[in-house]
């Protein structure tokens, strides 16, 4: 199936690995169908948003018999590169970064921390969950031409020179965890993930919204 990815909505692009993890556990468990209800139930996301999600990749179900298992884990695995392996450097292993290495995305074996860097003596030269830390003066130099994503953990003051040396290095997608909001080409790919903000937020909605 030929499908124009750049006339897929951003909000179901977002969707579609939260779709993938459901499938996959659907299919380690024997299922053979899952109607969009059962789905909407798990991912917690209406039937109608998944029915029209779905439709922009062409006919995955049938009505009255919902969608085989196999097919859509199939499809969503070709259509998220699930084959490829993506590299993903680390910056910054303190006590977030030094989670995220010894987590190291093990759920999700197409996405793997491949090498990281930090400024404290006492962990360049080691390896954190098999992953070896590197000095970051030698990123330009250590960095392997194969790393496209990098995870940014570092104190927010110094996050747009290294995102600047990043980009110099051929990186085009970074996932960052300081509250800067950093400055980069229109090739280059940055989601911004402030946890202090995530926090504030929930509080909100549930001081007032409670009921939702």
């Amino acid at each position: 199936m030929n499908i124009n990815q750049s006339k897929i909505p951003q909000a179901t692009a977002k969707r579609l690995p939260l779709y993938y993890r459901f499938l996959k556990n659907l299919h380690s468990s024997g299922k053979q169908r899952v109607s969009s209800a059962e789905l909407s139930d798990a991912v917690k996301v209406d039937s109608a948003t998944i029915r029209r999600d779905f439709s922009y990749f062409g006919a995955l179900g049938k009505k009255g018999y919902g969608y085989n298992v196999n097919y859509l884990l199939s499809f969503f695995r070709k259509t998220l590169d699930q084959d490829e392996v993506t590299k993903v450097a680390l910056i910054g292993v303190g006590n977030l970064g030094t989670a995220f290495l010894n987590y190291n995305f093990s759920k999700n074996n197409n996405t793997k921390i491949e090498i990281s860097f930090d400024v404290d003596e006492s962990k360049v030269g080691t390896n954190i969950g098999g992953v070896p830390v590197y000095h970051l003066d030698n990123l330009e130099k250590e960095l392997p031409e194969d790393v496209s994503v990098a995870i940014l953990t570092i104190p927010a003051s110094v996050a747009q020179t290294i995102t600047d040396r990043l980009v110099s290095c051929g990186v085009t997608g970074i996932l960052n965890f300081t509250p800067a909001r950093l400055n980069v080409p229109d090739t280059i790919r940055v989601h911004h993930i402030d946890l202090a903000v995530e926090l504030q937020s929930l509080v909100y909605f549930l001081k007032h919204y409670p009921s939702e």
